[in-house]
Parts: structure tokens; C-alpha cells; sequence
């Protein structure tokens, strides 16, 4: 559970919802004009832009991956894989069957190494499984960066369209009020559409695209150095390259 992205969404909502209550009701800041603005147009331009197969992925991958960060860290990750290869050393790779990892790809590649498949299938394999799922993930990030940007735009429209409407209904005072608020709401639910919710969940989406391509390659690397029989601290040694320097010298520590 990646807590930042909850607490984020808690903070965001209460600082509006503490500026509402400062002067007025939430009331006074509903209308389903605007809303119609810019739920219609953001949903419009998201299909013109991608097809229906992306959104069907991109949508859900969102909502699930925007609160979901990886159960274990490239570092832990080694450590696991280091310690899973000295078993594969010893007994041999039958011995992995009762090995229980959390990492569901590491599980997956364990099970491959465990059957004894060719090496060249469980490159194939993992790395279609991983490129499959960074492609999701993408889509998901320009879905929701997609309607971060249409949204403020949208707002736009909606107040030009009740500005307009206001322009045109000067001899009424009654309606001035209705459209300069069908003006302003728009603008309001475009910047809190685009700025709250879909901007930072299309960055916590690359973020999270960058994080399981690393621990993913991490792992297909690691399984196929287990696979060629090469020593754990070979092992451990070519797969703590992927990490950054600062985290290189921590484990440079540790072993020490």
C-alpha cells in the first residue's frame, strides 16, 4: 500500500473543503452544468485520443497501481535472489519447489527454473510478461496525464460558454447568477480534475513504471544467472548494478 498517494488525496480534499466551509456550503459549489462540462468534454477527447482496448487497461490500471507501490525494494530483491541461488547451488533447482517467495514475477521465474525450461523460454516468457505490463502501465499514465490536460482546458470552455450566456441575459438579473456560477465552477472542477487527481496519478503511474522495470529485468537477470549455474556472489555482484550508488554502497556495507 503506498500510503503517500491516500495521505495526498486527504490533504488535497481537506484544503478545499477547509476553503468551502470558510465561507459558504458545500452547496454553493455544486452544479451539474459544470459538471456536465467537464465530465462530457474530458471524456470526449480521451476517446478521440486513444481507443477503447487502451482506456479499457489504462482506467483500471490506474485506480490500482496509484495506491499500490512494490512490496519489496531492488535491494531486497538481491538479497532474496543471492540467498534463493546458494539453495539452487547446493540441491539443485528441484529444491526450489519449496521455496515461497513474495514477489509474484520472482515466483513465476522460480517455477519456470524449477521445471527445468530452456533458458531462452524463460527469457522469452518473463520478458513478455514484464513488456506486457510496463505497456499497461503506459497507457494508464497517458490516459490519466491526458485528462489532467484536457481538464483545466475543459473548465475553460465551460466558463467562455457561461459567460456567454450572461453577456446574453443582462435584462434578467435572475439568470446572472446561475451562469456566473455554470462560469467559475467549470474552471474550479477542471483545476481540481486535473491538478488532485489525474496529473498525480499519471506521475505515481511512471513512477511506478519505472520502479518494475528496474525489479523486473532485476529478476529475469537474476533467474537466468541461477539457470546458467554461476556462483550467488557473482549473482549478487552483476544484479546490485542496477541499483543507484548511494544504495550500492549501503550493501557494499552490509556485506562487509
Amino acid at each position: 500500500m503506498d500510503f503517500a498517494t491516500g495521505l495526498g488525496f486527504l490533504a488535497g480534499i481537506a484544503t478545499v473543503a477547509a476553503l468551502i466551509l470558510m465561507g459558504g456550503n458545500f452547496g454553493m459549489f455544486y452544479d451539474v452544468h459544470a459538471i456536465i462540462v467537464i465530465g462530457g468534454g474530458c471524456t470526449a477527447g480521451t476517446l478521440i485520443r486513444f481507443p477503447l482496448s487502451a482506456m479499457a487497461h489504462g482506467f483500471p490500471v490506474g485506480i490500482r497501481y496509484a495506491f499500490t507501490m512494490r512490496s519489496q525494494h531492488p535491494r531486497v530483491l538481491i538479497e532474496e535472489i543471492t540467498r534463493i541461488a546458494e539453495i539452487v547451488r547446493k540441491s539443485g533447482p528441484v529444491a526450489l519447489e519449496g521455496q515461497s517467495v513474495d514477489d509474484p514475477f520472482l515466483a513465476q521465474g522460480l517455477r519456470y527454473l524449477a521445471d527445468g525450461y530452456d533458458p531462452d523460454f524463460i527469457r522469452r516468457t518473463l520478458e513478455q510478461d514484464r513488456d506486457t505490463f510496463l505497456q499497461h502501465l503506459d497507457e494508464g499514465q497517458k490516459i490519466y496525464r491526458s485528462i489532467g490536460d484536457a481538464a483545466p482546458a475543459w473548465g475553460m470552455v465551460g466558463t467562455l460558454v457561461g459567460m456567454v450566456q450572461m453577456f446574453s441575459n443582462m435584462e434578467d438579473p435572475s439568470k446572472l447568477g446561475p451562469f456566473m456560477a455554470v462560469a467559475l465552477l467549470a474552471t474550479l472542477y477542471g483545476a481540481l480534475v486535473g491538478n488532485l487527481i489525474c496529473l498525480p496519478i499519471a506521475d505515481k503511474l511512471h513512477v511506478k513504471l519505472e520502479e518494475e522495470e528496474v525489479s523486473r529485468t532485476l529478476i529475469i537477470d537474476g533467474v537466468l544467472q541461477m539457470r546458467a549455474s554461476k556462483n550467488p556472489a557473482v549473482i549478487r555482484e552483476m544484479l546490485i548494478s542496477y541499483l543507484p550508488d548511494h544504495h550500492k554502497h549501503e550493501l557494499a556495507d552490509a556485506s562487509a
